[in-house]
């Protein structure tokens, strides 16, 4: 499959733009008029340097209200078309893309419009290039891609076909189901981009938020799929109008955009799977049978089952180390082992481990020189860690290979696009995670009850426009599944969270971004050049036994003002003594249908991050957003910097 990308996706100049592209390994390039026009040099000089990168032009665009018009406006079109098709001759562009017209005195006549149609495609022809007809879901009169299509084979002409766009088509409500029908040599090109549910004007959508396919909410998958079922054997291409990629850095929106793709191509690949499971399942019909495909897809290594975070890893010195042990045991955790050869502890309770790593001229010393003590990395346990590299460096991630001692296990990693580590390991028959192997274990000592069992949730705070790289990155190397945006209050602006997780929840990511430079966000970004974990949920059977627990230990929780609970009171029906003892232990509570949760945090850690114990009872599913403006307004009153969802 030839992958293409609009360099109206990307900030920059059109040369910077052009090195990206190639740089990411697109096959292709659109050139969007605006970056040519804005170019010193001449069309000529685009089409050698593409050239000179390996790269192809596929289409210049777009040509603005070209049909449906009077007698005179339309001579004006033919002239300017002209002059448009000896830039692109010039430029070396075999296809010009044509959008449906959206002025509000178009012509409302689709016999008038095929006609007009026709006759620039005749003249285009005669140059040896094609015109791609594009529905514009806001057009006056075209809008979907049907209608479309009927003013293409009204036309009747070798040189003019039709652009899909999955954005224009998946943007309105409309049965977009035939595409499967059309015939494939009459599309012409097709145009990739996701877009959240936003309730907007659709123009306001496509102009500001789409996003690349994996970010937003649309199927692009399936509509790719019924391209390709079409027999359309063209390039996809992203085309992506989003104020944030717009001043975000240009190659690493390219290597997004690649990694997108790839992941829509993967998405393909399951919609036929599951395409052909059904036609097994039935007689087969027209909308079931799964014509053969014309073009090869991406194929990675299916994703790695995971089955929980194996554990999570800190960056510190020698004084964070004993401090962070210190708080570490008032929690309930106890040192489990130290290495074999490094300056690194182990600390467990229950199935959680945390790996203090204090070793000098090592990546978790210069994350600590950045960043401070912090989490520098963390491992999935997966059934087959290096299947689940190989899906990575599929994506593009750069495999990691740190420095392994004699005897000791070379551990499968990769940094994330945000530089920090993520490692791979399993469990082996014996009960142990195969990383356990490099500590020389504790005798033990007597057994203390756990406070906790496992890793409930690891939320991270994220720099600003970082959020939908972050969805992709998740959603494409390891299979996570993005949940719904949820907005909250800090006391000095907005925090936009969403949450990505695994279908059986057993490994969970909300991600947050702060609008407002003065949030605890905002500051820990800032403050701490974007330090990724804001804080670590630990998930206990018994909430109320494990913070009596940590009131006798002299673990600091974060205090919740008596208002809160005396606002719990008039929202649910709450046991009175039951009220009372969350008051006293500072608990907070949560209820969605016949599931409750029940929270308490921890004050931060040297400000930069701190702990959570969470309780689900009855099917619970959430994170308790509805507590977190109540949680930022008392970590503000300590002056704390890191207060998100999750």
């Amino acid at each position: 499959m030839r992958r293409s990308i609009a360099t109206v996706s990307l900030s920059g100049t059109l040369p910077e733009k052009l090195e990206a592209i190639a740089a990411a390994r697109f096959d292709g390039v659109e050139i969007f008029e605006p970056d040519l026009t804005g170019f010193p040099g001449r069309p000529r000089d685009i089409r050698d340097m593409a050239a000179d990168l390996g790269l192809t032009i596929e289409l210049f665009q777009p040509f603005r209200n070209a049909e449906g018009l009077g007698p005179a406006a339309f001579q004006r079109t033919l002239h300017r078309l002209e002059r448009k098709l000896d830039l692109m001759e010039e430029l070396g562009a075999p296809l010009m893309l044509v959008c449906s017209n959206v002025e509000p005195d178009a012509i409302d006549d689709d016999g008038l419009a095929a006609e007009q149609l026709r006759a620039m495609a005749e003249r285009a022809g005669a140059r040896g290039i094609r015109l791609g007809y594009e529905a514009l879901a806001w057009g006056t009169h075209v809008s979907t891609f049907d209608h479309a299509w009927r003013l293409v084979e009204r036309a009747d002409h070798p040189h003019l076909g039709l652009i899909l766009d999955s954005f224009h088509t998946l943007a309105l409500p409309h049965d977009w189901s035939g595409i499967a029908d059309l015939p494939g040599e009459r599309i012409f090109f097709v145009q990739l981009a996701d877009a959240p549910r936003l309730d907007m004007a659709t123009l306001m959508l496509s102009r500001h938020h789409r996003c690349l396919p994996g970010q937003g909410e649309l199927n692009v998958g399936g509509f790719t799929e019924a391209v390709l079922r079409a027999g359309y054997t063209g390039p996809l291409s992203l085309e992506i109008f989003n104020d944030a990629l717009r001043s975000a850095p240009t190659r690493q929106t390219a290597k997004d955009g690649m990694r997108s793709l790839l992941h829509v191509e993967e998405q393909v690949r399951r919609v036929e799977a599951a395409r052909r499971i059904l036609s097994d399942g039935v007689a087969e019909t027209k909308s079931i049978a799964t014509a053969p495909r014309r073009v090869e897809l991406f194929d990675p290594p299916t994703p790695a089952r995971l089955d929980g975070v194996a554990f999570v890893e800190f960056a510190v010195n020698h004084a964070a180390q004993a401090k962070l042990a210190d708080e570490l045991k008032r929690l309930g955790f106890r040192r489990l082992g130290r290495h074999r050869s490094k300056d690194v502890d182990l600390y467990g309770m229950g199935d959680i481990r945390f790996v203090l790593n204090a070793e000098p001229h090592s990546t978790a010393h210069s994350y600590y020189l950045l960043h401070g003590a912090s989490v520098c990395a963390i491992a999935y346990e997966v059934d087959d860690p290096l299947r689940a590299v190989g899906r990575a460096e599929a994506f593009g991630c750069p495999r990691f290979e740190g420095r392994v001692g004699p005897n000791e296990l070379s551990l499968p990693g990769i940094r994330s696009i945000g530089g920090e580590l993520v490692y791979f390991t399993r469990r082996r028959a014996d009960g142990s995670i195969d990383f356990e192997t490099d500590f020389l274990l504790d005798d033990g000592g007597a057994a203390q009850p756990d406070a906790a069992h496992r890793i409930d949730h690891i939320a991270q705070v994220l720099p600003e426009g970082a959020l939908d790289a972050a969805i992709l990155f998740h959603r494409a190397v390891l299979d996570l599944e993005p949940e719904p945006v949820v907005v909250l209050a800090d006391p000095f602006g907005l925090v936009r969270s969403r949450a990505i997780s695994d279908q059986r929840r057993r490994v969970r990511f909300p991600l947050n971004i702060a609008s407002g430079r003065n949030t605890s966000a905002a500051r820990s970004v800032s403050t701490y050049l974007g330090a990724g974990v804001h804080h670590i949920a630990l998930e206990t059977s018994d909430l109320f036994a494990a913070a009596e627990r940590l009131r006798a230990t002299g673990v600091a929780i974060l205090p919740i003002p008596a208002n809160y609970y005396d606002d719990l009171a008039a929202r649910f029906d709450l046991d009175e003594d039951l009220l009372a003892t969350m008051t006293r232990l500072n608990i907070l509570y949560d209820r969605q249908g016949d599931g409750e949760f029940f929270q308490l945090y921890t004050q931060p850690f040297e400000g930069r991050f701190f702990f959570e114990l969470v309780e689900r009872r009855g099917g619970y599913d959430q994170y308790g957003a509805a507590n977190a403006s109540i949680r930022m307004a008392a970590s503000s009153q300590l002056g704390a910097h890191d207060t998100l969802v999750g």
